[in-house]
């Protein structure tokens, strides 16, 4: 047991030669606390004593009868210090979250290792802070991570708080509180058909403009109102114009407008909205599958012919064309004819895996 007390409280020393008196430091996240120990000839911990330091005293009140009970009931010194050591890395996790304030604490798990932290931004968004502490915290950083579309970099020394890793994530938020006005305005105000359930991370929105027409947008969080990459998806009669249209007007963005509005006046368009248009017109299904998501792809492959003009997932297309005697491949894009018409129609499937 002597070996394992110097190894675990190497600065707690014995001060007599019968081992009933102790004084030193044990050390609890990176703090050196001072204590004296008295213990009977007999060893027992039943009539021990325990004198604390004031900086102890504070990190243990409203704990001292489980400290005095786990004295009194421990098997051996080592034991109790062990649990002393604890009590205290619990509490001074506790009286962090006191200063932060519990209204702000999500979920805390048993072993006090994950905790989930809210924060609100200046537009009334619910965001959450997940922490993962170390063995070693608070001298190791911790592990965080949350829902945002650019990389979480929070400051952290042995000296750092919950509170401060608060306030620093409530910076982080604000920050972005314009990129997620720009989104939440297009989620609401048109017919987003991918991703299906956008996350605050998510910085494309595929935007439906008319049957088998639609835009897919990547908007920069950190200039969120700047025009961002589009791409338009569709069959070529009904794309070129519109692609034409973006090109020649493209001075005309506004940084002072919303992208939103800005996407209309470049486009000459009026985006269908839920206020009036049913998204059932805008969800058709693949003419080989029969069915409008594969996984989480929905249909952006289409016939060219205006007479035709039926949509496929690009994956199906691929593999149906890929098969047919007549076809032919080059490199990753297969040529050949539409299953519908029979007009030529081609597929690219740069990340496809024969």
């Amino acid at each position: 047991m002597a070996s394992v007390m110097v190894k675990d409280n190497p600065i707690l020393l014995p001060l007599n030669m019968e081992k009933t008196v102790y004084d030193g430091f044990i050390t609890v996240q990176e703090k050196d606390l001072r204590l004296r120990i008295h213990l009977p000839p007999d060893h027992q911990l039943k009539k021990a004593k325990l004198h604390c330091c004031w900086k102890l005293k504070h990190l243990l009140h409203g704990y001292e009868h489980i400290v005095k009970q786990r004295l009194h009931q421990s098997t051996d010194l080592v034991s109790f210090l062990l649990e002393l050591k604890t009590v205290l890395y619990y509490s001074q996790l506790i009286l962090e979250m006191e200063t932060l304030g519990w209204d702000k604490l999500l979920f805390i798990d048993t072993q006090f290792q994950m905790l989930r932290m809210k924060a609100e931004d200046s537009s009334g968004r619910q965001h959450i802070l997940t922490i993962n502490l170390k063995s070693k915290h608070p001298a190791e950083a911790p592990e965080c991570s949350a829902d945002l579309p650019v990389p979480l970099l929070l400051k952290w020394t042995p000296q750092s708080s919950l509170n401060q890793l608060h306030s620093q994530f409530l910076l982080v938020i604000e920050a972005l509180t314009e990129f997620w006005d720009v989104l939440d305005e297009i989620d609401t105000k048109t017919w987003i058909l991918e991703p299906e359930k956008p996350s605050r991370s998510d910085t494309m929105r595929r935007i439906a403009i008319a049957n088998n027409v639609s835009i897919k947008v990547e908007v920069d969080p950190r200039h969120p109102k700047m025009l961002p990459e589009c791409c338009l998806l569709g069959a070529e009669h009904v794309v070129t114009p519109l692609r034409n249209k973006l090109n020649v007007n493209m001075h005309l963005w506004n940084p002072d407008s919303g992208v939103l509005q800005n996407l209309q006046d470049v486009l000459e368009i009026e985006f269908p909205s839920p206020a009036t248009h049913e998204k059932s017109m805008f969800s058709v299904e693949c003419g080989i599958c029969y069915s409008y998501r594969l996984e989480a792809a929905i249909p952006d492959q289409m016939c060219n012919d205006p007479r035709c003009g039926q949509p496929f997932h690009q994956v199906c297309l691929y593999e149906w064309l890929r098969v047919l005697p007549a076809s032919r491949q080059s490199f990753n894009t297969v040529f050949g004819e539409c299953p519908y018409c029979s007009k030529p129609i081609t597929v690219k499937m740069a990340a496809h895996k024969s």
